[in-house]
């Protein structure tokens, strides 16, 4: 049962301080489901890969899916006690923001035109950015682009095409992800 209780604790901390959003939040959630053993790096980049293309945020889908490992590996049996970890994880890290967000949206409101107000968000804003391209360098691993030096160039020259053609036409990313799966398995 104590697995329940670090799950809880890690998801609380992730909710109360996963500012900006998904890829935000990754540095901290990395931190708290890679660091105790309950999933591997390479297990959290495929995280990551998966939950851009379910639907949700990034949070979530990660607290379903490691609330549902982490009690399988650690007691094992039944599948109801993934299901609870899944269930658990999943209202733990919303919990916070659910109730950060109606607390602050009753404040905000009164106090919109605050220079107080103005400030806080104007100091959150880089916060955010840096935390986003944080989430970048993280996913800039050996699993992401390979540990040999073939591999590695490939990888950066599928990475930096599908960036140059997403900054430059309007193709739908849906697109540029299937060509550059079609891309690695061809090549890899």
């Amino acid at each position: 049962m104590s697995i329940y209780l670090k799950l809880i604790w890690s998801y609380l901390k992730i909710g109360f301080f996963g500012f900006g959003g998904g890829y935000a939040m990754l540095a901290l959630i990395e931190n708290e489901i890679v660091s105790p053993g309950w999933i591997t790096e390479k297990m959290f980049t495929d995280i990551v890969a998966i939950s851009q293309m379910t639907p949700g945020p990034i949070g979530i889908n990660s607290a379903t899916y490691i609330g549902y490992v982490a009690p399988m590996q650690a007691i094992g049996g039944s599948p109801l006690w993934g299901i609870l970890g899944s269930v658990l994880c999943t209202l733990v890290v919303i919990l916070p923001s659910f109730l950060l967000v109606l607390y602050a949206g009753h404040y905000i409101r009164r106090h919109r035109e605050s220079e107080v107000i103005r400030g806080i968000f104007a100091g959150l804003r880089p916060v955010v950015i840096g935390l986003i391209a944080s989430a970048a360098l993280i996913l800039m691993n050996g699993e992401n682009f390979g540990y040999t030096s073939p591999d590695v160039t490939r990888s950066v020259i599928i990475a930096a095409v599908v960036l140059a053609i997403n900054l430059s036409t309007k193709i739908h990313p849906i697109w540029l992800i299937c060509a550059a799966g079609l891309t690695g398995y061809l090549i890899f």
